[in-house]
């Protein structure tokens, strides 16, 4: 029984701490009526320094397209392999897309921003369509040309 309780106690310890360091953030873009076909979307991370973090989703299967994506295809030296696994539909006019993603505590309130590149086929290409700053209370933003309004919660 004693040894039970060390390990539980020895378990908890270990995943508790883990478990605070993340949380749940849900991110929604409401897409204009822009008239044309579904948009790509790269949704990913830059540091204080405007240095490339992370992916955290793109919408639009077709890699031909990815290229359009000017920003993020500049921020991520064309290395299209890190969106493996993270990648769903391209997102329609008037359509919301909504993401709930995982992002660690370290993220929030410390210079990160969010950045999201869109275009959409046989329209022109909004490399910088929005950047956001990580707040850990959430936020608004407006798109350039292709997202109405994007909005983080948690």
């Amino acid at each position: 029984m004693k040894h039970l309780f060390t390990a539980l106690a020895l378990s908890t310890a270990l995943v508790v701490p883990g478990m605070a360091m993340a949380r749940q953030v849900t991110v929604k873009s409401q897409m204009q009526a822009y008239g044309g076909n579904g948009a790509y979307l790269a949704f990913y991370l830059t540091d204080a320094n405007g240095a490339y973090v992370s992916s955290l989703w793109m919408a639009g299967r077709q890699a031909r397209y990815y290229e359009h994506l000017t920003a993020f295809t500049t921020a991520v030296r064309g290395n299209y392999r890190q969106i493996d696994g993270i990648t769903g539909a391209s997102v329609g006019q008037g359509q919301t897309l909504t993401l709930d993603i995982n992002l660690d505590d370290k993220f929030f309130d410390a210079g990160f921003v969010l950045h999201v590149d869109a275009v959409a086929e046989d329209m022109r290409e909004s490399p910088k369509e929005i950047a956001m700053p990580l707040s850990g209370t959430g936020a608004s933003a407006r798109g350039r040309r292709y997202i109405a309004t994007l909005t983080t919660a948690f």
